[in-house]
């Protein structure tokens, strides 16, 4: 599956009465296990590129400080928002404080928004909804993974330049749309 065809999956699940996770799980369910890990492995490579300190500096802002979970939730949003914000964010993400759900989350204090834990887990959904087994998702996985040579990737090569979120200077010099919006001092 290349990104063209993840990216179609992503648009036919939106706007349905669904909950959007459950909508592409479903849809997922109908196109059978190889394309199943196949747009997991679209996935993970998209998360993967934007595995960085500048975005995981944006999450910080955004959800109020950030663990690993939390930026591994962070990353699934960002993709669940479709290509043209990740794409625009991938680039840059000091343009997430021009998103319309993040400037009102910003407004009302909501530290969740961008965040999709549920989405993590879209393609073991519907991979138990075709065989009926959700628990031997993980070993069809790894199994696919390392045929495609994504697990041993090393996560930490090419985060950029580490810096100190806590800085307010550095956070309004390095991100500063988003530092207006959330640390506005």
């Amino acid at each position: 599956m290349d990104t063209e065809v993840f990216w179609g999956v992503l648009d036919t699940a939106r706007g349905g009465e669904e909950p959007f996770e459950v909508a592409v799980a479903a849809h997922l369910a109908g196109c059978g296990v190889e394309e199943i890990l196949a747009f997991e492995y679209c996935f993970a490579q998209l998360r993967h590129a934007v595995h960085r300190w500048d975005v995981w500096a944006a999450a910080y802002l955004i959800g109020g400080g950030c663990s690993d979970d939390r930026f591994s939730d962070f990353t699934a949003g960002l993709v669940a928002l479709g290509s043209h914000w990740y794409e625009r964010v991938a680039a840059s993400p000091d343009v997430l404080a021009e998103h319309p759900a993040v400037r009102a989350a910003a407004a009302s204090c909501d530290q969740d928004v961008v965040f999709a834990e549920e989405f993590n887990f879209v393609s073991c959904h519907a991979y138990a909804q075709l065989t009926g087994d959700e628990d031997s998702f993980w070993q069809a996985w790894e199994a696919y993974s390392k045929k495609r040579a994504m697990g041993g990737a090393d996560r930490d090569q090419g985060m950029g330049e580490p810096f100190d979120f806590d800085s307010a200077e550095e956070m309004h010099r390095r991100l500063p749309q988003l530092a207006a919006l959330y640390n506005p001092s």
